[in-house]
């Protein structure tokens, strides 16, 4: 039997995550053996966030079961810093479960307000920039998406924009600039869009984060079509439907199918 070190079956199991291998990441954690109970809580942690980014993507129902998993293994061997890991993992797959299930501002704004309640005490419990950084970024999300504060969310993307710079967490900058580039191009302010767009789909190629980069890739053929370039709309769409088609990420499908059907005027 090959002995491998935990840590790298935990690293191998993350770059399949975010080249949206989600099954193969989940087997290859799944298949480690360890009697370690450190160990063995650290893989519970990292099947359960392969779960959550998998239901964030695929809008599946992955997560509960991984979770309650990961639970059980903090119950065994307590730890602060993982207990944190774990209370954002809930929280990323409460968020993501009111972003893609029914829709109703009653329910956005009740949602968010305890969402947002959560994300402020993961803010002041964590333990470094990237985790704090992560938190405000949720903070942003949660009041741009559910309670429509968006002059909020702006400071809170600044936030995490800086504290992913402090902290070297090219991932984590990379999500700050997509919404800081969003509120850009709501703005009207098109050249600043691209810039911050831009920089973001570097990052997340630089981090084999598949589905990150081509949802950047749609925000910049959303781009092209509103600076004029329509028929380079279609074409940057058309590639980035045929990857998301190939790997089940139905929301990327469908934005991009609108952009290649679209004209000058739509």
């Amino acid at each position: 039997m090959a002995h491998v070190a935990v840590p790298a079956v935990i690293s191998a199991a993350t770059q399949l995550m975010r080249a949206a291998r989600w099954t193969d990441a989940t087997d290859l954690l799944r298949a480690a053996a360890t009697d370690d109970p450190a160990d063995r809580r650290a893989l519970a942690l990292a099947r359960a966030e392969v779960a959550v980014d998998q239901d964030f993507a695929q809008q599946t129902s992955h997560a509960p079961a991984a979770l309650a998993a990961a639970s059980q293994a903090l119950e065994n061997l307590p730890d602060a810093t993982n207990s944190w890991d774990l209370r954002m993992l809930h929280l990323r797959k409460d968020y993501s479960d009111r972003l893609f299930g029914p829709r109703d501002e009653a329910g956005d704004r009740t949602t968010g307000a305890e969402l947002s309640g959560r994300v402020v005490q993961l803010r002041d419990d964590a333990a470094d920039d990237s985790r704090r950084g992560l938190a405000s970024f949720y903070a942003g999300v949660i009041a741009d998406n559910l309670l429509g504060d968006h002059e909020e969310a702006f400071g809170h993307y600044k936030d995490a924009l800086a504290l992913g710079e402090r902290a070297s967490d090219d991932l984590l900058v990379s999500l700050a600039l997509r919404h800081l580039g969003d509120h850009a191009h709501t703005a009207g302010d098109l050249q600043g869009a691209r810039e911050q767009w831009e920089r973001s789909t570097e990052l997340r190629q630089q981090v084999g984060h598949l589905l990150g980069a081509l949802a950047q890739q749609t925000l910049l053929a959303v781009l092209l079509k509103d600076e004029g370039d329509v028929a380079g709309s279609r074409a940057l769409a058309t590639e980035i439907n045929r990857w998301s088609n190939q790997v089940g990420l139905t929301f990327i499908s469908k934005q991009t199918a609108e952009l290649m059907s679209s004209d000058a005027k739509g």
